[in-house]
């Protein structure tokens, strides 16, 4: 009996954000096809058009749709080869039905608005499309330009999801270095309790533990939790003020991710500065609840280190689906 991809571990896509925008935009493209009608045989550049709006039409279908072994999913989900590719040949696909026309009146409100959103406004090939008026020129030169302008706008937004996946997998790995470092500061608690030292004391002020009056093994994860918990609170902010993003590549809960993480490592850190002296005459700790609360103050602070990663995502983001401006909602 031949082996099958479901006796691999092979499995159906999911129905994600990105696969039901493709093929919705998929849908047009055949759509604009058909209305095309019947190719014109004085036109050849048009029927050869068409062939390359079919092909790039057959790729994004097979991208959408084609089922993979697991391990060869998640291969392709940390490189993304196939939204790119199927990103790509969306774009071909759409270019290719641009120019199968006999004509770009109609669609030359689309055409600049598109181009636009990707092209700087002093870039040649945009200014060309928007000076251009149909009928000026022969077809065939207005065609050239109209497949320049769109291609110059849809590598831009290629090349720039690629930079969103990218940064996507930063965020991931250094997730996983962050979980690795608390796991190894926790486990390294449990087995030797007092080793990393989170009580504070001063010649003023009795020494107190997170747990109580003496070191306990579960001192350092108590910390961790709590500055865990204080950057859940600068994460909740984040969420509260995030646009809604179209690009395949949503970041905010790798982001989300990165601030608990590192919220428990300061809060680690920020007991033993408190411990070490560092803060005398500035910070005094009389209490448990004291110490605790300042563990919680030590895990929002780490909003200080990622507002900046915040900005340079917000920036990646919008290059890669540009969203209206703010002000221009208003």
């Amino acid at each position: 009996m031949p082996v099958t991809m479901l006796d691999m571990g092979a499995r159906t896509p999911r129905v994600t954000d990105w696969r039901l925008v493709v093929q919705s935009r998929l849908d047009r493209v055949r759509a604009d096809l058909a209305a095309l009608g019947a190719p014109d045989p004085l036109d050849p550049e048009s029927t050869q058009w068409r062939a390359v709006a079919e092909q790039e039409a057959a790729v994004v279908e097979d991208m959408i749709t084609r089922t993979e072994s697991r391990w060869r999913a998640v291969a392709s989900w940390w490189s993304g080869w196939h939204i790119e590719r199927a990103w790509r040949s969306l774009h071909e696909a759409e270019i290719a039905v641009v120019a199968a026309g006999n004509g770009f009146l109609g669609r030359m409100p689309g055409l600049k608005a598109r181009v636009a959103e990707n092209l700087d406004e002093h870039d040649p090939r945009r200014v060309a499309l928007e000076e251009m008026r149909p009928g000026e020129y022969p077809l065939a030169i207005e065609r050239e330009l109209v497949v320049d302008a769109l291609r110059a706008a849809f590598d831009a937004s290629d090349f720039a999801h690629a930079g969103s996946r990218a940064l996507r997998n930063k965020l991931i790995a250094t997730s996983v270095v962050l979980f690795v470092v608390n796991t190894a500061f926790g486990v390294v608690g449990l087995v030797e309790p007092g080793l990393i030292p989170m009580c504070v004391g001063s010649e003023k002020l009795p020494t107190v533990c997170p747990s109580g009056k003496a070191a306990a093994g579960t001192d350092l994860w108590l910390i961790q939790v709590l500055g865990a918990f204080g950057a859940v609170l600068s994460a909740v902010v984040l969420l509260l003020r995030r646009r809604p993003s179209l690009s395949p590549y949503v970041m905010v809960g790798y982001q989300a991710l990165i601030k608990v993480l590192l919220g428990a490592a300061l809060a680690v850190v920020g007991i033993l500065a408190l411990g070490a002296g560092v803060t005398t005459g500035l910070i005094g700790v009389a209490s448990q609840a004291a110490l605790l609360l300042w563990a919680v103050i030590l895990g929002y602070g780490q909003q200080v280190a990622t507002r900046l990663l915040d900005s340079y995502t917000d920036r990646v983001m919008d290059r890669a689906r540009p969203l209206p401006k703010l002000d221009a909602q208003r």
